[in-house]
C-alpha cells in the first residue's frame, strides 16, 4: 500500500508544476470607449463674441454643447473634448482641467479641450479682450463645470469597444481669405504698417491676383462602436472656419452643431441608450473660409438664406464621413498615449510710439470722423493696443500630442494657419493627423514666419499675440511629443 502511494507522488506533482496558476494567465488588455454631450447654451442678454462689437444674445436658434469622448486602453485613458464656442480661451483652461482631474483622475495632458469656432456664442475671455487675470465671470464658471460634468458622464458610459478611422474630400467649401493684389498693390494696417496679403478681400475684388496660402480639401475622422456594433461616436475634424449667416443677435453653435447632429441621423439609433454622439473639431483653419473670392459676384452665385449654407456644408462633410467610415478597418485595442509641454514664447506687445498713436486716435471727437466705419475699426484696435501695453513679456503655450494608435493628434492654443497644419501633417510619424486648433488656450492667430511678412488682418499687434517666430518653435515641440508617444509605445510592446 504504501508502495503504491509513492508511486503516485511523482506522477502528481508533474501534473501540477505543468498547471499554470490561474493568477499567472496574461491579461489580455480591453479597450473601451465612451461618450456623453452637455448643455452650454447661456441665458439670452448674454453678450455674443464674433465681430468687433459685442451684441446681446436675443434668440437661441439651436443650443451650444460641449461634446465629450474617453477612450480607455486599460492602462491609459483619454479625453477630447470640443466645446461650441470661438475657442476654449486661457482663462479657462487651467481651471477646467483642475476639476476634471479632481473628479475624473485625468491630468492635464489627458484631456484636449478646444473650441469650435462659431461666431454666434458668448465670449468665454471675460468681460475683456485682452486683459489678462480677471476674476472668472458666471457664464465661465457655468462651462467649467459643464466640461466637468460631461466627462464624467463620459466615464460613465465606458464600455468595451472597437476603433477606426479615415479621410475623406470636401473641397468645395473651403477658400483661403488672404488674397495678394495685382503689380504688388501695398494695404495699410491699423497701426499704419506696410501691408500685401487683403483679408476678407471683397473691397478689393477687381484688384486680386492670388490667394496668399493653400487650402486642405480633406476631413479626418475617428469613429468608434461597442462590440456589437452600435455607434458610440464619430470624431470629426475639418479645416474651415464658422459659416455663419445667422440671424442678428442669434446664438448657434453654427455648421458644427448642424453636423452633429445630421451625422447621428444618417448612422444611429435615434432612441439608442446611451446616445450617440457627433462631434466635429476645427483644425488648421485660421486663414479659411467659405467665401470663394475666385468667382465672387460672377453670374449663377448662389444667393443663401438665413442658415442655409451651414446646413449645406455640414450635410456635404457628413456625408463624405458616412461614406468612407462604411470601408474603414476597426480595431478592437490600440495603444493610447498622451503628451504635453508648454512651450514660453514671446508676446507682442505695443510700443511706447504705438500706444501714443493708439491715446491720439481715442482722443477724436469730430462725430462725422467718429461715426466712420474706417475710424470704428481703428478705435477698437487702438484700445486693444492700450490694454496689451499692460501684457507680461512672456506667454505659455500648451502643446500637447495625443496618440490612438496609428492615428495623432496635435493640439495648440491658436488659429493655426493651413500651411502650418500641413507641415504638421507632412512631418508626422502617424498615419493619420489631426491638427485640433483653439485647444487647451488660446493665444489668437498662429501665422507662419511668411505670412506675418506677407502682413494682413491676422497678423496684426493684439490678433497674433505672440512672436513671428513662434510656429517653428511649436511645431518642433510638437514633433518631439509625437516621436515620445511613439517610443513610449515601443517600449511598451517589448515589455
Amino acid at each position: 500500500m504504501k508502495k503504491a502511494r509513492l508511486l503516485r507522488i511523482p506522477i502528481l506533482c508533474l501534473v501540477l508544476a505543468a498547471t499554470p496558476f490561474a493568477g499567472a494567465e496574461e491579461r489580455v488588455p480591453v479597450f473601451r470607449a465612451g461618450a456623453a454631450v452637455t448643455d452650454i447654451t447661456p441665458f439670452l442678454g448674454t453678450d455674443l463674441i464674433g465681430g468687433f462689437t459685442p451684441r446681446g444674445a436675443e434668440y437661441i436658434h439651436d443650443p451650444l454643447h460641449a461634446r465629450c469622448l474617453v477612450l480607455d486602453d486599460g492602462s491609459i485613458r483619454v479625453a477630447i473634448v470640443i466645446i461650441d464656442n470661438v475657442k476654449f480661451p486661457t482663462e479657462i483652461h487651467g481651471p477646467t482641467k483642475r476639476l476634471v482631474e479632481e473628479r475624473c483622475g485625468l491630468p492635464p495632458e489627458r484631456v484636449l479641450i478646444a473650441g469650435t469656432h462659431t461666431h454666434s456664442a458668448p465670449s468665454l475671455r471675460g468681460k475683456s479682450y485682452l486683459e489678462l487675470d480677471e476674476p472668472l465671470d458666471e457664464y465661465q464658471e457655468f462651462v467649467i463645470r459643464r466640461i466637468a460634468d460631461g466627462v464624467q458622464q463620459a466615464i460613465a458610459h465606458l464600455e468595451p469597444a472597437r476603433i477606426g478611422w479615415g479621410t475623406g474630400e470636401v473641397p468645395q467649401h473651403v477658400f483661403n481669405r488672404r488674397w495678394l493684389l495685382k503689380d504688388g498693390e501695398e494695404l495699410t494696417s491699423p497701426f499704419g504698417e506696410t501691408e500685401t496679403a487683403a483679408m476678407n478681400p471683397g473691397a478689393y475684388i477687381d484688384r486680386l491676383d492670388q490667394p496668399a496660402g493653400p487650402v486642405n480639401p480633406r476631413v479626418y475622422f475617428l469613429s468608434v462602436e461597442s462590440v456589437e456594433g452600435r455607434p458610440i461616436a464619430v470624431l470629426t475634424n475639418y479645416w474651415l472656419h464658422y459659416v455663419g449667416g445667422t440671424g442678428p443677435g442669434h446664438v448657434s453653435a453654427d455648421y458644427f452643431g448642424v453636423f452633429s447632429q445630421r451625422i447621428g441621423e444618417l448612422i444611429a439609433d435615434p432612441h439608442q441608450d446611451p446616445p450617440f454622439i457627433g462631434i466635429l473639431s476645427n483644425g488648421a483653419s485660421g486663414d479659411i473660409n467659405n467665401n470663394d473670392y475666385a468667382n465672387y459676384g460672377k453670374p449663377g452665385q448662389k444667393r443663401y438664406e438665413r442658415y442655409e449654407k451651414m446646413r449645406e456644408v455640414a450635410e456635404d462633410v457628413a456625408g463624405e464621413v458616412v461614406r468612407v467610415r462604411e470601408t474603414i478597418e476597426y480595431h478592437d485595442w490600440v495603444p493610447l498615449g498622451a503628451a504635453a509641454e508648454n512651450v514660453t514664447l514671446k508676446r507682442r506687445r505695443p510700443t511706447a510710439e504705438q500706444v501714443a498713436a493708439a491715446e491720439k486716435t481715442l482722443a477724436v471727437t469730430d462725430p462725422e470722423v467718429v461715426e466712420s466705419r474706417e475710424f470704428r475699426r481703428r478705435a477698437v484696435f487702438a484700445r486693444r493696443a492700450i490694454e496689451a501695453a499692460d501684457w507680461p513679456e512672456t506667454a505659455d503655450a500648451f502643446v500637447q500630442a495625443i496618440r490612438i494608435g496609428e492615428l495623432g493628434m496635435a493640439a495648440l492654443p491658436f488659429e493655426v494657419f493651413c500651411e502650418i497644419g500641413l507641415e504638421i501633417e507632412e512631418r508626422s510619424p502617424f498615419e493619420t493627423t489631426f491638427v485640433m486648433a483653439m485647444a487647451n488656450g488660446g493665444l489668437g492667430y498662429l501665422p507662419s514666419p511668411r505670412q506675418h511678412e506677407l502682413g494682413g488682418y491676422e497678423t496684426w499687434l493684439t490678433v497674433a499675440h505672440t512672436e513671428e517666430q513662434s510656429s517653428p518653435k511649436l511645431v518642433a515641440k510638437l514633433m518631439e511629443l509625437f516621436e515620445r508617444l511613439r517610443g513610449d509605445a515601443a517600449s511598451s510592446r517589448n515589455r
